[in-house]
């Protein structure tokens, strides 16, 4: 099959699974175009069926803002045309469903009937898509989408809460390549190189904006630090790094504390890590603790959005109310307290990834495209 695929290039994490996807297609020997405005941060091009096509803005004085979706609806047509493509696979609602919507209706007029899938991931319908400046066109796109999917139960019963929407929403969730991780493990764990044998290491990774609260990760360490020696990397980029190293700062906590930028090495990172901390005001699925988990790394979180289908209470980690700093700080140190619980918590959290395996998840999107398009 010939599949495009249109996704954010960035490192968050609709970004990342599209890449994944894409790369994991292109091993099954199918041909898969990228298109989008920077080359994908995870893209590997070892494989020859891998494409990347950039859509470029140019610069007009006529405009303060460039048109993204017209770029890109041109330039999906164009792809479409040259390599022949038969199914678009576009990631977020904004504006990538209503930008295929466009190229669809164009390439109708060719003579071409091009199908579209399109994957839900979370802020484009519970933060943005339900802006009431978007809300009308996000929904005319998911409705005129040939199949849809959202990436938790979670969000697929916020999509059908906040629009009217005809379309069946498949609920296909994010996955995860295990065997990645395991040679993080075998050939790049010097611990030793962040921390001493008695501390116990915690990791947070995120784009840092508000919706993270990136000042919970911290005063939760703050809480740990005190009871078990122990350090914290902070992993990421985004408007909310500030204020958290001004809050780490004034708890005098430095030594304790490293900003590590954003890195394209999570496995290696995550190989460290004794237990991950993500204390989100919402998640539409939380690949990231998919990521820890798939690490043997055990997750505190929230019970919000669709963490509580990827986390599970006591046995993966522990979930927690929102901005509950106390309890999720004592659930760490239950984890952390002695080696047996914490190695009890890593293996549960290694077997879990199994329902989130590539090999289970990409049969899905297979099936999807063919069902889409009558002629494959």
């Amino acid at each position: 099959m010939r599949i495009g695929i249109v996704c954010y290039p960035t490192f968050g994490g609709s970004g990342v699974v599209a890449t994944e996807l894409g790369m994991a297609l292109a091993d099954k020997g199918h041909e898969v175009h990228f298109i989008t405005y920077n080359q994908p941060v995870r893209l590997d091009f070892f494989s020859h069926r891998l494409h990347f096509h950039e859509v470029v803005l140019e610069e007009y004085p006529l405009f303060q803002y460039q048109p993204y979706e017209l770029a890109l609806s041109s330039k999906m047509v164009e792809i479409v045309q040259r390599y022949e493509l038969e199914v678009l696979h576009v990631h977020y609602a904004i504006p990538h469903a209503y930008a295929a919507y466009m190229a669809k209706k164009m390439l109708e007029e060719k003579g071409i009937d091009i199908k579209v899938v399109t994957t839900l991931h979370g802020t484009d319908i519970t933060l943005v898509g339900s802006h009431p400046t978007y809300k009308t066109a996000v929904e005319f796109s998911i409705n005129k989408s040939d199949e849809v999917t959202a990436v938790s139960n979670s969000l697929r019963e916020d999509t059908l809460r906040l629009f009217n929407i005809e379309k069946d929403i498949k609920v296909v969730y994010n996955f995860i390549d295990g065997e990645k991780y395991d040679k993080a493990h075998e050939d790049d764990c010097k611990r030793i190189a962040l921390a001493q044998p008695e501390e116990r290491i915690l990791t947070h990774i995120s784009n840092f904006r508000p919706v993270k609260r990136t000042d919970d990760v911290i005063r939760i360490f703050n809480k740990v630090q005190k009871k078990i020696p122990s350090k914290l990397l902070m992993v990421g980029d985004g408007p909310e790094r500030l204020k958290a190293e001004n809050l780490v700062n004034e708890l005098q906590i430095e030594d304790k504390v490293l900003f590590m930028g954003n890195s394209t090495e999570v496995a290696k990172i995550l190989c460290y890590t004794d237990v991950f901390l993500l204390p989100s005001e919402t998640e539409s699925f939380g690949l990231a603790a998919l990521e820890a988990m798939a690490a043997s790394t055990p997750v505190i979180s929230t019970n919000t959005g669709g963490l509580p289908e990827v986390n599970i209470e006591g046995k993966t980690g522990f979930l927690s109310d929102l901005g509950d700093v106390d309890q999720m700080a004592e659930n760490a140190i239950k984890i952390l307290k002695d080696k047996n619980t914490l190695d009890e918590f890593k293996k549960n959290a290694k077997e879990h990834i199994q329902l989130f395996s590539i090999d289970t998840i990409l049969p899905a999107y297979e099936k999807l495209y063919k069902k889409c398009y009558v002629n494959l």
